[in-house]
């Protein structure tokens, strides 16, 4: 049974997008060109209006495949002119380089570097206007990506909040940008952002992409509070913990000879080396997958089901390498969790706390 994805609003934005977002980071990398155009096709057949992607992809970012990814969507939309119109469009500039000199030179995030960023995706989606754009991670210090700990004697930054604001408010008057946001983001940058935004009649941003999912719930730690508040949505990325929460991990784990071999935490030390890579994340995994499975789901549908019904999650963003994979993924949404199965999941979080924040 096919479950209607009713649009749902982003932030104080005119943007409604689907509760479901095709993310393609994969594109280039696992996925050649042929078989993304063949995804993009059948995401628009069953009623998705809502893509992301990202300067930097595909992922592991490599200088090879700098901005593959949005060449890959720019051909596409050229070869389906119509498909514009029907979609909401969202890429992100990188934030400081983290090693990656081919994103751009100098290690930070100048204003001149969203605007030189922002007309670079312009041009490889071949597109005049981006109704998302969101910055990828912040231009100060912070931890993200598996860090836990702030240390304010790692600081940095040289571009403030305002001065970013600034820059992304000339690409909105300007007709390239419709909406902002932010992506990787703590409680702290949504409320600085937001209040300056507002003291500075300056774009207010619409959405946060932050990593949501059973094995990462730090959100739920306070920022669900901040973005409910302050009326800024949450893009959930990652709902499948990398892989982990699909069960295909469960038997060989991540790494190895039995490893699945075309799986990304299998075939990317880089991943591996982050959250997604440690032990007490593939043992809560196993946790979840187990649970699913003794409630008669399978582990990812569990996992995209509890996601499609938080409260906090305006719209869930899954990436796929195949069309059966996006099948499974658009089957899964209209599945609702019973509260008992909702208890147990709380209390593995209980003991096993969030392994991949």
């Amino acid at each position: 049974m096919n479950h209607v994805m009713n649009p749902v609003a982003l932030g104080a934005s005119d943007l409604r997008v689907t509760p479901v977002c095709l993310g393609t980071m994969t594109f280039g990398e696992q996925v050649a060109e042929p078989l993304a155009h063949r995804i993009l096709d059948r995401a628009l057949e069953r009623g998705v209006n809502f893509i992301d992607t990202a300067e930097m992809y595909s992922v592991p970012a490599r200088a090879e495949t700098y901005g593959a990814t949005e060449t890959i969507i720019g051909n596409w939309l050229a070869r389906n002119p119509s498909a514009r119109g029907q979609l909401v469009l969202a890429t992100k500039v990188a934030g400081p380089s983290r090693g990656m000199p081919w994103v751009r030179e100098g290690a930070g995030m100048t204003a001149a570097d969203i605007i030189a960023s922002c007309e670079g995706s312009l041009r490889r989606l071949r597109t005049d206007v981006i109704d998302l754009y969101q910055i990828h991670w912040p231009e100060r210090n912070v931890p993200m990506f598996g860090g836990l700990y702030y240390d304010p004697a790692q600081e940095r930054t040289q571009t403030s909040i305002l001065q970013q604001l600034e820059a992304l408010a000339t690409l909105v008057r300007q007709g390239k940008v419709r909406h902002i946001g932010l992506s990787n983001e703590t409680p702290y940058g949504v409320h600085e952002f937001v209040r300056l935004a507002e003291q500075h009649g300056l774009p207010r941003i619409a959405t946060v992409q932050n990593v949501y999912c059973l094995l990462s719930r730090a959100l739920e730690n306070g920022l669900d509070e901040t973005l409910h508040r302050l009326g800024v949505s949450l893009l959930a990325y990652s709902p499948l913990g990398f892989g982990l929460l699909t069960g295909k991990y469960d038997a060989a784990g991540t790494e190895g000879p039995d490893a699945p071999r075309q799986a990304r935490i299998a075939r990317y030390e880089s991943v591996r080396k982050q959250r997604w890579g440690r032990p007490e994340a593939l043992a809560a995994a196993r946790r979840y997958n187990q649970l699913a499975r003794d409630h008669g789901l399978s582990p990812a549908r569990m996992a995209l089901a509890f996601c499609y019904t938080k409260w906090q999650v305006a719209s869930t963003i899954v990436g796929v390498t195949s069309l059966a994979q996006l099948d499974e993924d658009l089957d899964a949404w209209g599945t609702r969790l019973p509260p008992e199965l909702l208890a147990e999941i709380d209390r593995i979080r209980w003991e096993m706390r969030d392994p991949a924040n």
